[in-house]
């Protein structure tokens, strides 16, 4: 008797071709260029690359959050419903209640004028009509669950009355207070002395094993990566350039640009050398080709220990070399070995 194939759950999260792109006095400028991710329920995706690389633009772009002179294009669902350019009156009932959002400051993205109880008691005002007295007990007991010592009276507390490592509590608190089904965490160690950032990383950790919350985390900091993530997605210059399950990436990477960022890591093995680094700067999205089409050759030419005289003419297209591993590179790393990390 023949077995029934198990069929496989559609993921929480699926973005298509993402673009994004700004109106200036000088002309449109690309920000985002053919992105595309999945975000399985309870799963954490990174999205990883200096900055400018697109990665902040493309989680604001799902929530409707870009700049007045914003727009996107492409698809993207939540739980198989559209989520992409939907109208505002929509949004504000996703943002919060499904989506929540820890933002990379959390001193500027607290009121400086309110207490963290007012702050928080508005989330669930909102999102589910609770009484002020319910709202406050369901806070204290949300704080105590970031592990935020003397809790009760920290609700009373304005934000700079709080540690850097509190106040991102907090903000972790208040983006959980809902349940959303998933959260975006920009940065979320970024500022944080390595005591903190070890805490901070051991909560989220905790939080997604005991409550089932997917995560999409936007960093450049690969240490991060490792400790919490499942998969990752590399942007460079607005474009993924390469994505699989992180230990697959840190093991092998296969796009230069990937190798690159693992070469500059400072390790053991360095002893008193030089760190690797990647010759050359990011390309400037204000020089880009105007619009959402693909540009003339790769971005990363420029930078790239590989390059050949493909790379210049002609621009790489998404390839999925496996079930789990794709990239956007014409180069072709040796067969037979996994590719080490190594500076371009």
């Amino acid at each position: 008797m023949n077995a029934i194939p198990a069929v496989q759950a559609a993921p929480l999260l699926a973005v298509r071709d993402l673009a994004v792109r700004f109106a200036t006095d000088s002309g449109p400028v690309a920000a985002v260029r053919e992105v595309g991710f999945t975000l399985d329920r309870g799963e954490a995706l990174a999205l990883v690359g200096e900055s400018g690389s697109g990665k902040t633009q493309s989680a604001m772009a799902l929530l409707g959050l870009l700049a007045d002179n914003g727009r996107a294009t492409g698809t993207a669902t939540l739980a198989g419903a559209p989520l992409l350019g939907q109208p505002e009156h929509v949004l504000r009932r996703i943002r919060g209640a499904r989506i929540g959002v820890v933002f990379q400051d959390p001193m500027t993205a607290l009121n400086p004028y309110l207490t963290i109880e007012r702050q928080m008691t508005e989330t669930l005002a909102l999102h589910r009509g609770q009484s002020r007295r319910a709202a406050r007990a369901e806070a204290l007991r949300m704080l105590e669950a970031v592990r935020i010592t003397d809790a009760r009276r920290r609700l009373d507390q304005y934000p700079h009355e709080l540690s850097g490592g509190m106040r991102q509590r907090v903000m972790i608190a208040m983006a959980l207070l809902p349940r959303p089904e998933m959260l975006i965490l920009d940065e979320p160690t970024t500022a944080l002395d390595v005591t903190v950032q070890a805490q901070i990383l051991d909560l989220l950790a905790a939080l997604r094993r005991d409550l089932g919350t997917a995560m999409l985390l936007i960093t450049h900091d690969l240490g991060v990566v490792a400790a919490i993530c499942d998969r990752m997605l590399v942007m460079y210059a607005g474009e993924g350039v390469e994505q699989g399950p992180v230990a697959e990436l840190l093991a092998g990477p296969r796009h230069p640009y990937t190798q690159g960022l693992l070469a500059s890591l400072p390790s053991r093995q360095h002893g008193a050398r030089r760190l690797a680094t990647l010759a050359g700067h990011p390309p400037d999205p204000r020089a880009r080709p105007p619009g959402c089409a693909r540009p003339p050759g790769c971005a990363f030419t420029p930078r790239c220990r590989h390059a050949m005289a493909v790379c210049t003419a002609v621009h790489p297209a998404w390839t999925e070399e496996s079930a789990t591993r794709g990239r956007r590179c014409h180069w072709q790393p040796p067969e037979g070995a996994a590719a080490a990390a190594e500076a371009p």
